[in-house]
């Protein structure tokens, strides 16, 4: 990779996974990267559940509504909030923040070894909190797919950075992001 802004770039949601092992190291390396993660007050209040069993695997696409997909990918990552109640001094709850920048250094880390991942918000916490033994105090935040992707994602859109981005106060200028 030429830069981390590349990488950026690079990195797709991916749909569709080879049906090739993903080697332990690399999956090690992912998991660093989210344990290496900054979080409110360094407490690091997640948990990561590594399925690779086929079967627990479809169970848990089935749960997401995404079964061909998520059950495809020989890994699949479940990021558990284990602080799920705590809010922050500014009204917001902890662990979506903690666990985006976790999650997202994951998913970076995968791009660099050329593995695939997902973000999948869409299941039922109820039902795959009970199939996955998370206790009543946690919370799934996502269920990350983690693979070799069988095709090349295709770039999408973006809006430009002025039309997102404004200086000093909302809808002030936008002068240098052009």
């Amino acid at each position: 990779m030429d830069s981390f802004a590349e990488l950026m770039r690079k990195r797709r949601s991916v749909r569709s996974y080879l049906d090739k092992p993903v080697p332990c190291d690399d999956i090690r390396a992912v998991l660093e990267a989210a344990r290496l993660a900054p979080s409110a007050r360094n407490r690091q209040p997640w948990h990561f559940v590594v399925v690779t069993d086929e079967r627990r695997r479809s169970k848990l696409a089935e749960i997401c509504g995404q079964q061909q997909f998520v059950a495809e990918a020989p890994v699949v990552v479940v990021a558990v909030a284990t602080e799920s109640e705590r809010i922050m001094t500014c009204d917001i709850p902890a662990y979506p923040v903690d666990l985006s920048i976790a999650v997202t250094q994951m998913i970076l880390a995968a791009a660099e070894r050329g593995l695939g991942t997902c973000w999948i918000g869409y299941f039922d916490q109820e039902e795959a909190a009970k199939f996955m033994q998370i206790p009543d105090d946690h919370k799934i935040f996502t269920v990350l797919p983690l693979g070799y992707p069988a095709d090349e994602p295709v770039d999408k859109e973006r809006r430009p950075l002025a039309d997102m981005v404004s200086f000093e106060v909302f809808g002030g200028s936008r002068e240098g992001t052009k």
